[in-house]
């Protein structure tokens, strides 16, 4: 039975015609825009008799496809002698010459389109014209050919059967895939408690199109429980591609594996590893272009085979594609974007899909809703997204900028003038203030200023000059182009800041509520699985990813014997902040107490850099039983490495660390067996006050009545929940978590605990030796 597969005629063009070298020619932010407006002029303009926007279609079988080609051709009129073709396309090449020269790929369209039409209609004869319309002068330039119907059916037929040949390749590879799908067992003998239910869950929440929140424990094996359910969805048709979305390396080592295990039992899928261009970029110092890069110069001539022979792999993982795009002298990062169309899986960071600068927007529109979002560690998508959708602009880079081109640029030096002398009265207005200005409307003054940059910006980056100042302005542009894209969305969730920082002044607009463009990118996938080990409360999260209120919930506890974690909580002992002075000694105590009850391997979790440093300070001048480190700011990753080295099986005495929650070590760090014994964790977990935290307090209090939940309380109680799950990894796993605050004792804070906990109260550090005592001595006998 043959395959129905859809391909439009840009895409058949430029797979078989695509030549030359890899250019980012620059292109502006209101390019498609602008050419939109080309079109519909220049079709206002034509004849009577001239008909715009003409749908075609042409469908061509093979024993094994049923492929329909289709697109829409620009203009269809009648002529004296025969029908007459167009197609439109925009320029800002600088010279009619420059214009002239053949662009095969458009010329392909054109002769593509010739023949559709012609076979549709019986015509031995056709007429194409190909328009250029010039975005700066507003000039057009006609080329006109005469097109017989035999050499346009071989041109078509020749790009067809390069298509068709390719695409029997893909269509080989997906029965054997299904095939091998249908046969893949579970890789283990037994499913994890848990895990089966989850699996099922996910099966059905994708199998009927809707969107799911999972909490489950760490251990339970979470990466498992989602692709293997995802990929038997796959292997029934009812989706295209899934994409696992994570925000941190272990997420993305833990899908490779995961997958890697479904091979070894069997099953064929073909994922691929999406990499940060400036981390996989092998030439970083030079700009994209084939004058600077030999990785760019004649990309187009290699491609096609570097694709071929990255698709004979299974795991095109970061190295993979780095030895192929060696191998073959292109860009790695090109290479892997286009790959993104013939892979199953996609792991890849969340920005790849919900951030509207760097989003696979097109590949997500041509796949139609059939694509799955799987969301790895989904409690770090609620900052990550106010992040993705808030903009900054500061004044010193306009200045900076400006300095460097004086005397080259008059007309972009006088705009970004304008844009300092605004900067400098809104600076004025508001330089008495002690804390930054908050507004609630966009800054209507700036948007005219900005855009005008934009424009002439637009107009000189298109000329593709290098020039010292090249790459700077182009980073500013930038940011003020994504700055115009956020006031376009720049409703009641948002607010405006003014505000001083050092010398400089900065305004921000600052996305309070990501729920609606969240919800607006979820609307490209037929379903999403939202998991963690953290959702705690799940109506919170619901609310902020936009998932709607049918998303399906599922809370997997943990499947360890409870007996295995001793929980305490320190009800004397408070960490608010007016507090800290008063109480560091009596935080000491109760961490130390932990070592006084069992010497071995501990991390101690505060909520601030500074907080811990003044508490390893006192524990420092007291000694130690043990080796200490702690966390630093901005650290390299050889010292992350170093950081979690020290807790190596392999080194004998205590080791002890500090770390502050929700930072590097706070999650995503695996410490099974002796290699952990337990955590303190000191206050709450509370996010500093910040003007964004009660910007969040306020909208959240007027939309929910939960205000302070929603800035400060439920992220907070999320860190907590990290930090405490460094502790039981597996079964075999032992240790305690010291819960140190009184509030954990309080409603608000203790019904977000998990309910398997069974968290025991201390008064004192005595109190707490004796739990201590008490239970690693029954934990010794139990695992004796």
């Amino acid at each position: 039975m043959a395959v129905n597969l859809r391909v439009s005629v840009r895409d058949l063009v430029s797979h078989g015609l695509s030549t030359g070298d890899l250019v980012y020619g620059f292109t502006g932010s209101g390019r498609l825009i602008k050419a939109i407006r080309a079109h519909q002029k220049i079709q206002r303009r034509r004849p009577a008799g001239y008909q715009p926007e003409v749908t075609v279609s042409h469908t061509v079988e093979s024993s094994a496809i049923r492929l329909k080609i289709g697109g829409r051709i620009d203009g269809v009129w009648p002529t004296d002698e025969s029908i007459l073709i167009e197609e439109i396309k925009t320029t800002t090449q600088p010279s009619e010459t420059a214009i002239k020269k053949e662009n095969p790929l458009h010329w392909g369209q054109l002769k593509c389109y010739a023949y559709m039409y012609a076979v549709a209609h019986d015509l031995e004869t056709i007429k194409g014209q190909l328009t250029y319309y010039h975005l700066e002068t507003g000039r057009t330039f006609e080329y006109r050919q005469v097109f017989e119907l035999k050499p346009l059916a071989d041109f078509f037929n020749g790009l067809v059967l390069n298509y068709l040949t390719w695409m029997e390749t893909v269509a080989g590879w997906q029965t054997r895939r299904n095939a091998a799908i249908h046969q893949t067992p579970f890789p283990y003998p037994h499913y994890r408690p848990g895990q089966r239910q989850m699996a099922v869950v996910v099966f059905r929440t994708i199998r009927d199109g809707a969107h799911l929140m999972v909490q489950a424990a760490t251990g339970i094996g979470k990466t498992m429980a989602v692709l293997f359910p995802a990929i038997k969805v796959l292997g029934e048709e009812l989706t295209k591609k899934i994409f696992y979305l994570t925000a941190r390396t272990t997420g993305r080592l833990a899908a490779e594996k995961t997958l890697a295990i479904l091979r070894k039992n069997g099953l064929a899928i073909k994922s691929l590893t999406l990499t940060a261009k400036d981390k996989i970029c092998f030439e970083p110092d030079a700009a994209c272009n084939p004058e600077e890069c030999p990785f760019a110069k004649g990309y187009y001539d290699r491609y096609r085979a570097a694709v071929e022979t990255a698709f004979k792999q299974d795991a095109l993982t970061r190295t993979v594609i780095e030895d192929i795009c060696r191998q073959f002298d292109i860009c790695p990062f090109a290479l892997s974007l286009e790959l993104t169309n013939w892979v199953d899986v996609i792991i890849c960071d969340y920005n790849y899909v919900f951030d509207p600068r760097v989003s696979l927007k097109e590949l997500l529109e041509e796949q139609k809703q059939s694509c799955i979002f799987l969301v790895d560690e989904a409690h770090n998508l609620v900052d990550r997204s106010r992040e993705m959708f808030s903009a900054t602009l500061t004044k010193q880079p306009f200045l900076t900028v400006r300095r460097m081109f004086k005397g080259d640029l008059s007309g972009l030096h006088r705009r970004m003038g304008h844009i300092n002398q605004w900067f400098l009265k809104i600076r004025k207005q508001g330089e008495d203030d002690t804390a930054p200005r908050i507004e609630t409307s966009a800054p209507e003054g700036l948007i005219s200023t900005l855009s005008t940059f934009v424009h002439e910006t637009d107009r000189w980056l298109a000329k593709n000059k290098k020039t010292a100042y090249r790459e700077p302005l182009l980073e500013l542009y930038f940011n003020v182009t994504n700055f115009l894209r956020v006031i376009e969305t720049y409703d009641d969730r948002y607010v405006t800041c003014y505000e001083p920082n050092d010398r400089d002044f900065q305004i921000t607009l600052f996305c309070i509520d990501p729920s609606f463009q969240l919800s607006t990118a979820l609307k490209r996938s037929c379903s999403a699985v939202f998991f963690s080990a953290t959702l705690t409360p799940m109506d919170y999260f619901i609310d902020l990813f936009g998932s709607g209120e049918n998303t399906r919930r599922l809370i997997v506890p943990s499947p360890f014997p409870p007996q295995n974690q001793c929980v305490i909580i320190c009800t004397r002992i408070s960490t608010r902040y007016r507090s800290r002075n008063q109480t560091r000694p009596a935080v000491l105590a109760a961490i130390r107490t932990i070592l006084d009850a069992r010497p071995g391997n501990y991390l101690f979790y505060f909520p601030s850099h500074e907080y811990m440093r003044d508490v390893h300070a006192l524990f420092d001048n007291i000694g130690s039983n043990g080796a200490v480190k702690v966390q630093a700011p901005n650290m390299t990753e050889t010292e992350r490495e170093n950081f979690i080295g020290h807790f190596s099986k392999k080194k004998s005495g205590s080791r002890l660390a500090f770390a502050v929650m929700g930072g590097i070590f706070g999650e995503g760090i695996d410490l099974a067996g002796d290699r952990l014994n337990g955590v303190a964790i000191v206050g709450v977990g509370l996010p500093a006050i910040s003007w964004q935290r009660e910007l969040i307090r306020d909208y959240f209090q007027h939309q929910t009545g939960l205000g302070y939940e929603y800035a400060y309380i439920y992220p907070g109680i999320n860190r907590v929940l990290q930090a405490a799950g460094r502790v039981i990894r597996s079964e075999k796993d032992i240790g305690i978590i010291l819960l140190v605050d009184d509030r954990f004792n309080t409603a608000p804070y203790r019904n977000l605990l998990p309910g398997e906990w069974q968290p025991v109260k201390a008064l004192d550090p005595h109190e707490i030796k004796e739990i201590l005592t008490d239970f690693w001595q029954t934990a010794h006998r139990v695992s004796g």
